[in-house]
């Protein structure tokens, strides 16, 4: 999760799911743990620039302009929720007699991988009497409307030059009959700000950790805060836990100037002893700047650990013998996500659903896959939706492998890996619509039946997967499980899962109904065991995210699944050193 990544190819664990350690410990509980303090994925502050052309002029026949008939266009942007309400987000300035207007004043929006955020922009004529006022201070529906588009920020990111074009369209006209009038195009382009590509990759070290409990292991990583004056301190970056070392070294951690926001503010860094129910002990923390971190690095020298004193007492006597020392600091350009999106890098969506018997009889009300007349998603639906929705703009053909597992078809055997689309030469289908359509349609035409096996679907996303890096595409493919039972082949699922691991490839489990998913954590890497195949072959890097439907609390279930996905997209390309087309590099804002 986050903005915090390792291009070593040795390979990294970090806790909430980096890889390749030969170490990996669990990280539930620290995912827990972070996204209580406000922790969250991958974000991008990207800056947005919107020109228009050909708009339509509707003073041609207005008597407030004599010498010069055109309109005086001003944009303003809107991000539009999930309920269909508008927020307002920016105003540029008015450009004066103008129908094609490059509007100068710039929205800064931040990027969010793992939601839809659909902006809508307006363009009204400003008329002269308020031209004086302030862009905030005018009422809107005062203005002459000239027309509206709509796009989702994924739209414009994937682009190879970072520009969309839209049609202006003239809302009265929409709904008309006949075809609306030419109102204009909007050009919207976008540009990632340097602060998100700009990182420093540092590696630290503790000496002498002091441990209370003198009978138990100690087992430490870090959590790196950034202060903020009116929440305290906000978690940016973690390390892997080291298992039983009193005088650990981390692998480099990766941070980008706009998680931090400058050199000069303070970051927190504070070094817990890990524990299974998350309950992880302080052992101590420091507080130090970017600036100092530098200068702990030249000099070689470290710095104490401290722990806050009881009430009354100053922090400064508590120092430990403990220290903290920066064995690596540099500063460099780091290529982002959005760049290897720009050069051409897609993100191929697949779904395979579980028909297993235990989800008990579609036609009736309490199975989980009944479809509701009244329009009303069940589970398997509803993840199906939130995810396509998301990953649907990563896809420029829209065609999604589909998949059944755990059911019999009309006059076949068991079957853990048919088409859901019903054909015996093709699984994909066309758009998150037709794999809600074969889904349904496969509900009337296979016998629930079992047992839950995912090894079968598993190995044919990873062919497809290994027959795409052969052909050279720049494609990298996530693949969602929806499932309501416990794995039976778990062993299967592993040696699946490590071998696919050294692929372009991740994997999403949701978890429905209310089955006891613990062993799904294990494939999660969530109980502190190495994924490990066979014949004793551990996997690569992290590639699954597994989410019980009923536990997610605070954040969406989409939000959960996704937030890993770019890290684990930047984990696979920047350890086999693969870049970004050269097209693909940003302008900094």
């Amino acid at each position: 999760m986050g903005n915090c990544f390792s291009n070593e190819a040795a390979g990294q664990s970090a806790i909430g799911g980096t890889a390749f350690s030969q170490s990996t410990t669990s990280n539930v509980a620290i995912d827990c743990f972070l996204l209580s303090r406000g922790y969250r994925g991958l974000y991008s502050q990207i800056e947005l620039s919107v020109s228009a052309s050909n708009l339509r002029d509707r003073d041609i026949f207005s008597k407030k302009k004599v010498y010069f008939p055109q309109s005086d266009p001003m944009l303003v942007i809107y991000i539009k929720g999930k309920d269909g309400t508008l927020e307002e987000l920016h105003r540029t300035e008015v450009v004066q007699n103008s129908l094609n207007p490059k509007w100068i004043h710039k929205l800064n929006i931040t990027y969010q991988f793992e939601v839809v955020q659909t902006l809508v922009f307006f363009v009204y004529d400003v008329d002269t009497q308020y031209q004086n006022l302030g862009v905030k201070m005018l009422k809107l529906d005062e203005q002459q409307y000239l027309g509206e588009a709509t796009c989702v920020l994924s739209e414009i990111v994937t682009q190879s030059d970072r520009s969309l074009i839209l049609d202006l369209v003239y809302r009265e006209e929409s709904t008309s009959s006949s075809s609306p009038r030419h109102c204009g195009k909007l050009t919207v382009h976008a540009e990632e700000c340097v602060s998100s590509k700009t990182t420093m990759e540092i590696i630290l070290r503790c000496s002498d950790l002091e441990h209370k409990d003198l009978f138990s292991r100690i087992d430490p990583f870090l959590v790196i805060s950034k202060s903020v004056e009116s929440k305290g301190s906000i978690p940016i970056c973690k390390t892997e836990v080291i298992k039983n070392d009193l005088n650990p070294t981390w692998k480099s951690i990766f941070l980008n100037m706009q998680q931090v926001g400058s050199k000069d503010i303070p970051l927190i860094i504070e070094c817990f002893n890990f524990n299974s129910n998350g309950k992880h002990e302080l052992i101590g923390k420091v507080r130090k700047t970017l600036v100092e971190l530098e200068k702990l690095s030249f000099s070689g020298e470290g710095d104490s650990l401290f722990l806050l004193p009881s009430a009354g007492h100053d922090y400064h006597n508590k120092a430990l013998k403990s220290q903290l020392f920066v064995d690596k600091f540099l500063e460099s350009g780091q290529q982002t996500f959005l760049d290897y999106l720009a050069g051409g890098y897609e993100m191929n969506f697949m779904v395979a659903v579980d028909f297993t018997a235990s989800n008990g009889n579609p036609r009736l009300r309490d199975s989980l896959h009944f479809i509701d007349p009244s329009g009303r998603p069940n589970s398997y639906q509803q993840a199906i939706i939130e995810v396509g929705e998301v990953l649907q703009f990563y896809d420029s053909d829209k065609r999604f492998p589909a998949w059944g597992f755990g059911a019999r078809p009309i006059d076949g055997p068991v079957s853990h890996c048919f088409n859901l689309n019903g054909s015996s030469h093709y699984c994909e289908v066309e758009g998150t619509q037709g794999i809600l359509m074969a889904y349904t349609s496969a509900l009337h035409n296979v016998s629930l039946a079992g047992p839950t096996l995912f090894g079968p679907v598993i190995n044919n996303a990873a062919l497809i997967a290994s027959q795409s890096l052969a052909n050279g595409a720049r494609k990298y493919f996530v693949l969602l499980i929806i499932t309501d039972g416990v794995v039976t082949d778990l062993q299967e699922t592993k040696d699946a899962l490590v071998k696919a691991s050294d692929l372009p490839l991740s994997i999403l489990i949701v978890g429905v109904g209310g089955a006891d998913f613990k062993e799904m954590e294990v494939l999660d890497a969530d109980k502190g065991e190495r994924l490990e195949s066979t014949t004793g072959r551990v996997a690569s890097r992290d590639i699954v995210q597994f989410v019980p439907f009923r536990d997610v609390q605070g954040v969406s279930m989409v939000q959960a699944l996704l937030a890993e996905i770019p890290h684990q997209f930047l984990t696979y390309v920047r350890s086999r050193d693969v870049q970004p087309n050269s097209r693909s590099s940003y302008q900094t804002a």
